[in-house]
C-alpha cells in the first residue's frame, strides 16, 4: 500500500507526535510506502523505518491547541486564529497532500485541522482524533465544532484512542459512537521493555551524557537539565523505592497532587517534563524529589525499568494514557487516576493482574490521600507480589498496545470501509 500521514506538528514529544512517527515506522517496516507530511525540521533524527518526510510550506502561523516552543515556525492558538487564516492553512496543506500523488490511504491527525485537510485533499481519508483538539480548542467553541461537524462525515473511518474520546466526539460534534473505531495508541514494546537494574542505570547515565548543551548563559526548556548524568547516578544509587512521573508540568497534570501524596512515604521520586508550573512544583518538592526537565525515549527506555511505580495523576481528562502504557511495557507498574482514557488503561492492567492486586492499578481522581494509600501499599509489596504486577503490566502492553497491532488494525478498518464510500452509517468495532 501507499500510505500518506498528514500531521501538522513535530515528531518529538508525546501524544500525536509519537503516534505519527511510530505508526509510520510500523507501516514502513511491513513493506508499505509511507510519506509523512509534518512540520518537523529535523526528520533525520527519527527512525521512521524508511518513510519519506515532506514539510509543507505554511501561509502564516501554525495553529496549535496549547502554546509551546516550536523551531522555525510561529505558533498561535487555533481559537485565536481568524477563519481566513485557518482556511489558508487547510488549503496549503491539502495542496501539499495532493502533490504527493495517488495513495491507498490518507491518515490525518486531529479532528481539527485534520478532517478539513482530508476533505479538501480529494483523497479517501481516515481521521484520528487525539483529544487535545477536543478539550483545548473545540470545547466551548461552537464555530470550531460546526466546522468539524461539516468535515468529519466525509471520513471513511474515524478513529479514537479510547471510549472516552469517542464519547467526547459525540458530545461536541454529534458523532454517533457506533461510527467511531476505538483503537488504543501503540507502544514500542521492543525498545520499551524490562531491563536489569544496574545495566539500566549505567545506560541512562550514558544517554544523559549525550544530551546537547544549553546555550551559553541560558537555559533551553526543550532540553534535559544540565548535569542530569551525575545527578541521576547519585540520586538513583542504592535500593530505595523509586516513584516516577513523566509528563507536562502544568496544573491539569496533577503533579502537585503526587507531591502531596509522597509526604510521609519512604520513597524517592523523579519528575520528568517541562511546563509552566515547574518553578511552583520545585518549591513544593522536598529533597527526595529530583526534576530532570524533558527526556526523550532514549532516556526513558532506561529510566522506566528503574521505577517501582509510575504515577499518572492527571486531574484533566486524558484521551488515553500513553505514558502509563509505556511504563507498563518496561515493567514499571502504572498507578493512574481513574477517569477518562486513563480508566481504560487501568482496566487493561487489571485484566493481567492477580485479583487481589487489581486495586493497585488506579486511585480516585484528585484524592491525594487515596493516592498515598495505594502508593504505600504498592511500595511495601514483597518481591514476589511486585514482580507479579510488573509481569502483568508488561503482558498488557504487549497484548493491547503494541504498534504492530495498532498499525494492522487501522489498515483492516480502512480496508473494511473501502467499498462503502465516505463513512456514512458504518458501525465501527472497537479493539
Amino acid at each position: 500500500m501507499r500510505i500518506l500521514i498528514w500531521h501538522g506538528y513535530l515528531l518529538e514529544g508525546s501524544g500525536s507526535n509519537v503516534y505519527t512517527r511510530e505508526l509510520a515506522r510500523a507501516w514502513s517496516r511491513t513493506g508499505h510506502e509511507v510519506v509523512v507530511l509534518c512540520q518537523e525540521p529535523h526528520p533525520e533524527r527519527y527512525d521512521l523505518g524508511g518513510a519519506a518526510v515532506v514539510r509543507p510550506s505554511l501561509p502564516g502561523t501554525l495553529p496549535v491547541f496549547a502554546m509551546g516552543p516550536y523551531e522555525d515556525v510561529q505558533p498561535r492558538l487555533l481559537t485565536e486564529m481568524s477563519r481566513d487564516a485557518r482556511e489558508a492553512f487547510v488549503a496549503a496543506n491539502a495542496a501539499a497532500v495532493r502533490a504527493q500523488g495517488p495513495a491507498d490511504l490518507l491518515l490525518v491527525n486531529h479532528v481539527l485541522l485534520g478532517a478539513p485537510v482530508g476533505a479538501a485533499s480529494g483523497l479517501r481519508y481516515v481521521v484520528k482524533a487525539h483529544g487535545s483538539e477536543l478539550e483545548f480548542a473545540m470545547r466551548g467553541d461552537a464555530e470550531l465544532c460546526a466546522w468539524a461537524r461539516e468535515t468529519l462525515p466525509g471520513a471513511a473511518v474515524v478513529l479514537a484512542g479510547s471510549r472516552h474520546v469517542s464519547g467526547v466526539l459525540g458530545e461536541l460534534v454529534g458523532v454517533d459512537p457506533e461510527r467511531v473505531a476505538v483503537v488504543p495508541p501503540g507502544v514500542d514494546v521492543d525498545t520499551l521493555r524490562p531491563r536489569e537494574r544496574a545495566a539500566a542505570l549505567t545506560a541512562l547515565v550514558e544517554e544523559c551524557r549525550r544530551d546537547p548543551a544549553h546555550p551559553a548563559g541560558g537555559h533551553d526548556e526543550r532540553l534535559p537539565d544540565a548535569g542530569n548524568a551525575e545527578r541521576l547516578a547519585e540520586f538513583l544509587s542504592g535500593a530505595r523505592r523509586t516513584v516516577l512521573y513523566v509528563g507536562g508540568l502544568s496544573a491539569e497534570k496533577g503533579v502537585s497532587l503526587l507531591l502531596e501524596a509522597l509526604h510521609g512515604l519512604d520513597a524517592r521520586a523523579v519528575v520528568v517534563g517541562s511546563g509552566p508550573a515547574r518553578a511552583e512544583l520545585t518549591a513544593l518538592a522536598g529533597p527526595d524529589v529530583l526534576f530532570t526537565g524533558p527526556l526523550q525515549h532514549r532516556h526513558l527506555a532506561q529510566l522506566w525499568p528503574l521505577a517501582d511505580v509510575s504515577v499518572v495523576p492527571s486531574v484533566f481528562p486524558e484521551a488515553f494514557g500513553m505514558v502509563a502504557a509505556e511504563a507498563a511495557a518496561c515493567g514499571s507498574p502504572p498507578l493512574v487516576a481513574r477517569h477518562s482514557g486513563l480508566a481504560e488503561v487501568a482496566a487493561g492492567l487489571e485484566g493481567e493482574y492477580p485479583p487481589h492486586l487489581r486495586h493497585l492499578a488506579s486511585f480516585t481522581s484528585g484524592d491525594a490521600e487515596d493516592l498515598r494509600t495505594r502508593l504505600r501499599e504498592l511500595l511495601d509489596l514483597e518481591t514476589g507480589s511486585w514482580r507479579a504486577l510488573s509481569s502483568g503490566a508488561r503482558r498488557a502492553a504487549v497484548r493491547l498496545w503494541s504498534w504492530d497491532h495498532v498499525a494492522g488494525r487501522i489498515r483492516e478498518l480502512a480496508a473494511g470501509a473501502g467499498d462503502d464510500g465516505p463513512g456514512a452509517g458504518r458501525r465501527m468495532p472497537s479493539t
